[in-house]
């Protein structure tokens, strides 16, 4: 079976001021203050989180 894909997602941007859905997707996310990151599994459900809050995260390559 072939390896999962993963992806590193790197919080950019505060969440303050932020509407509600967009706070709690990043929750989703595992993130919460900027600079943290995490690594996930790339699905079209993770993908589609990201594209939510692009504009206070940012994709990392490792």
């Amino acid at each position: 079976m072939a390896a999962k894909k993963t992806l590193v997602v790197r919080q950019t941007g505060s969440q303050i001021r932020r509407p509600a859905s967009q706070a709690a997707t990043l929750k989703g996310l595992g993130l919460g203050r900027i600079g943290r990151e995490r690594e996930l599994e790339d699905t079209p459900a993770v993908r589609g989180m990201i594209r939510k809050v692009a504009h206070m995260v940012e994709i990392v390559e490792k």
